[in-house]
């Protein structure tokens, strides 16, 4: 039987990347106690206020077809958030809503390229983003992004690589495995060679509510000579920790936004009314749990590099938000991989390997900050235990 090409760019991009996941998920369900330090899951349930808005709106019999741009109520509370938070008018032609950041991604790099066309992404990236490049045909282009520059994106780096195939600058800020924040020069060098080449710049803004305290992130959207180029795709499942709600949107100009329409009609066709009008209502006052677990997590992140930077040739990249720190374990002589497997094996501790965000972490893993402290300390501990006994081995 025949199959359509796209099963063949994607056969290597989807669910093996999560093989230690996965593993220590099995090992949990057969009776074995694992500290659980891969996925980016918040630590607080959705708020009651939420799952009581989304109730109500059930018990009104909000279930029925919506459109494939959004139901207004969110269409409205969206353009209200951003007009405030940049101090000039968006309105609700500039936005769509779509079933979480993952279907805003699918559906933006869809309108935006095809077979032929680049795009330019940092490496490491989030693990999802290279299926979602190599779904519409394109090619990604990955710029890695380099530890003694904090693993910001390099304006430098970013102009080496554009040719003329090139379509899109892919951001992610807060960044997915780093925690690196693009500081405002960054973003106008970025935008200068976008507007330089005509380049779109999409940008992936999910933990922008989840920004350590003394750090600021800059969206591109503050830029008013980017705004005609640029798709911003965000959601509440950070911010509001509501990952299973699959609620998320997309800015950017109202003719791509337009053109975008048929594609969301063709795809589903609307998401489900009950879940906008919680989303509107979520929308409409600060986040109730945020700003909480940016405290947390900074205060996690500082307790890893307090315990392991240094220790045993470890060392550790302090995040400026999100949910993860990274681990460098290359003192070891292990792949990320390989050193992720033989913890989860001899110490019941489950981390990411980087490897599976790009090429560019060989030999580092990725630690969630999403246990309790007593929890993460204890991990640490195993660490250290595990990196010692294999030194010792060698």
């Amino acid at each position: 039987m025949k199959y359509a090409s796209v099963t063949e760019r994607l056969a290597y991009l989807g669910g093996a990347k999560w093989a230690v996941h996965a593993k220590a998920r099995e090992m949990k369900a057969a009776g074995r106690p694992i500290i659980e330090l891969t996925i980016g899951e918040p630590d607080v349930p959705t708020p009651d206020a939420m799952k009581a808005a989304a109730k109500r709106a059930l018990d009104a019999d909000r279930t029925g077809y919506s459109n494939g741009r959004g139901e207004p109520m969110l269409l409205a509370a969206l353009a209200k958030r951003y007009s405030e938070r940049l101090g000039r008018p968006f309105d609700t032609g500039r936005f769509m809503a779509l079933p979480g950041t993952q279907t805003c991604l699918y559906a933006v790099l869809m309108g935006l390229v095809e077979a032929g066309d680049e795009v330019i992404v940092g490496d490491p990236l989030y693990a999802t983003y290279e299926g979602l490049i190599a779904a519409t045909g394109a090619t990604a282009v990955k710029v890695a992004l380099r530890p003694e520059r904090g693993f910001r994106l390099s304006p430098e780096d970013v102009a080496a690589r554009i040719t003329p195939r090139t379509r899109v600058l892919f951001l992610n800020s807060p960044h997915n495995p780093t925690g690196a924040i693009l500081s405002p020069g960054d973003l106008k060098a970025l935008g200068a060679l976008a507007r330089q080449h005509d380049l779109w710049i999409l940008a992936d803004e999910v933990y922008e509510d989840l920004t350590f305290p003394g750090a600021t992130h800059t969206t591109p959207l503050s830029l008013p000579e980017l705004e005609d180029r640029t798709v911003v795709v965000n959601s509440i499942s950070k911010s509001h920790a509501a990952p299973g709600f699959r609620s998320g949107w997309a800015v950017g100009p109202a003719a791509f936004i337009d053109r975008l329409l048929p594609l969301s009609e063709t795809m589903l066709f609307g998401s489900q009314p009950f879940i906008a009008d919680m989303t509107a209502q979520a929308l409409s006052v600060p986040s109730p749990v945020a700003g909480g677990m940016a405290e947390r997590f900074a205060r996690r992140a500082g307790l890893i590099h307090n315990r392991l930077d240094g220790r045993s040739g470890l060392a550790v990249h302090r995040p400026e938000a999100g949910m993860f720190a990274l681990l460098d374990v290359r003192a070891t002589g292990l792949s990320g991989e390989a050193f992720a497997l033989s913890l989860l094996d001899a110490q019941g501790v489950a981390v990411m390997p980087s490897e599976s965000f790009g090429d560019a972490l060989w030999g580092w893993c990725r630690i969630a900050l999403s246990q309790d402290d007593a929890l993460i300390a204890e991990a640490c501990d195993r660490i250290l235990t595990h990196v010692d006994r294999l030194k010792e081995a060698a």
